[in-house]
């Protein structure tokens, strides 16, 4: 049963997974603060306070939803313009085009049956 545990925590997708979770904690906080530090203070310079927290519809805090909503879509778009865009143009750059291989040369008998065919056609 020990072996068992131990492979299971080698394989690699777990260390993969485990290595995963580690780098995007990291990331989190640094796409957070690029958030709460630079995008949402210039969203406030142009547009005013981006701040929901006081709209509540009874006991409802729908400005709190709001706010969490927004801070959502800005991660996201700073995610996508930043990281997953320029990945793809990074690969596209890596990847090389595919070579393209001419097909293989028939048969012997199929090449002699094509030129059979060809022969009886020009008969008739």
């Amino acid at each position: 049963m020990w072996r068992d545990l131990k492979d299971f925590l080698m394989r690699g997708n777990v260390v993969d997974l485990a290595v995963a979770v580690i780098i995007g904690t990291a990331f989190n906080q640094v796409v957070s603060s690029l958030v709460a530090d630079v995008i949402t203070p210039l969203i406030g310079a142009l547009g005013g306070v981006p701040d929901f927290s006081g709209i509540r519809l009874g006991p409802i805090a729908l400005g709190r939803f709001l706010n969490a909503l927004l801070n959502f879509l800005i991660v996201g778009t700073t995610v996508y313009f930043l990281v997953v865009v320029p990945m793809r143009e990074a690969q596209k750059r890596l990847r090389k085009p595919p070579q393209e291989t001419p097909p293989p040369e028939p048969p012997e008998e199929i090449r002699l049956l094509r030129e059979i065919l060809e022969e009886l056609r020009k008969k008739t």
